[in-house]
């Protein structure tokens, strides 16, 4: 899913170019790339699908060149993720009615590939041999209140895969007080927003919670992979309603299971979250580019990719971040006014 206009990482990120086709690492791949490549030994590139905005087709193709042009499939409009869900499993069906199938966000992190493979695989296995929907619930590290929470039932795990455990439900973004209550219980997970599910399993499941945008969906069979296919989803689309795969099917699905993870998640909402899974100087600062010196500095994070000499002195707990002709100079307690700073948000 690469669909969103998420400008967060402002000033390297906007709504033209959105953080997950930007190289937020500084490891010379976008955060779209590193999703890909973190699924090469799982599936090969002609079974990557990515659903976009119109607007951005041509930046998935140019970062992804390995991936057929027919597989990048074109939304006219945002409608959140559950007719984009829809949409690229009734166009997968039509080429493959036994597929197996990974739903993954374009913009997060994974810092451990080898268990974010392995455990795709295992889940992988159990949707194969089931008519269940697995998510995967990160542990969490932290009482988190920016994060989805998912409750399992870990009184025992399902027969066919010990990892895996029956979801009891699924929980809103909570404020700290709850957010610590469920780091105490032990069986709270973040929700990654990573489904799997096999390709009859989810197109039943619509059929039965959202038979509107299913028969929409299921009515286009004929023409998907043929020229009339972009025009019909265009007048569709707009017609579907705008809500999340969470609310129209995993709160109302009863066969949901989740696989508790570690491997070094983050959906680096904030240029905090990204300073929480890059490596830091003895002083507490996380520095991505070429010549970043740092003197009586502390707790920041800079981030000054195009090759110019930085030198900063005297700085405690900022954002430092430069793209093309603008600098951002932003304490990291202030990041969620980061818009109303550069005027893009009114």
């Amino acid at each position: 899913m690469a669909g969103g206009v998420g400008s967060r990482f402002w000033p390297m990120s906007t709504s033209e170019f959105p953080k997950q086709f930007i190289d937020v690492l500084g490891v010379g791949k976008s955060l779209l790339q590193l999703t890909k490549e973190r699924f090469g030994d799982i599936c090969r590139p002609e079974n990557v699908w990515v659903v976009t905005n119109k607007n951005y087709a041509g930046i998935v193709k140019e970062q992804l060149p390995d991936v057929p042009e027919s597989n990048i499939l074109c939304e006219p409009c945002r409608r959140n993720t559950a007719p984009c869900i829809a949409y690229v499993s009734w166009k997968i069906k039509s080429k493959d009615p036994k597929a197996n199938i990974v739903v993954s966000p374009s913009d997060h992190i994974v810092t451990d590939t080898a268990e974010f493979s392995r455990i795709i695989k295992s889940c992988l296995n159990f949707t194969r041999e089931t008519d269940s929907i697995v998510t995967l619930g990160i542990k969490p590290t932290r009482p988190e209140t920016g994060y989805g929470y998912i409750q399992a039932d870990l009184s025992s795990s399902s027969l066919r895969n010990k990892e895996i455990f029956r979801v009891d439900s699924f929980r809103e973004k909570p404020d700290i007080d709850t957010a610590k209550q469920y780091i105490q219980k032990k069986n709270y997970f973040w929700n990654a927003g990573i489904f799997l599910w096999n390709i009859s399993t989810i197109t039943n499941a619509f059929r039965i919670y959202q038979p509107s945008m299913s028969k929409a969906f299921e009515s286009l069979m004929p023409v998907y992979g043929t020229d009339k296919e972009q025009e019909a989803i265009d007048s569709l689309y707009p017609e579907c309603e705008n809500i999340s795969v969470d609310y129209a099917i995993m709160e109302k699905a009863e066969e949901i299971f989740v696989c508790p993870a570690d491997f070094g998640w983050s959906d680096l909402g904030t240029w905090g979250s990204l300073m929480e899974h890059t490596k830091k100087d003895l002083y507490g600062n996380s520095c991505i580019g070429n010549d970043i010196n740092l003197f009586e500095t502390h707790n920041c994070m800079v981030h000054t990719t195009e090759e110019k000499k930085v030198v900063i002195q005297g700085l405690d707990g900022y954002i430092v971040v430069e793209k093309d002709d603008t600098l951002l100079i932003c304490k990291l307690s202030e990041e969620q006014r980061i818009k109303q700073f550069s005027g893009s948000e009114k």
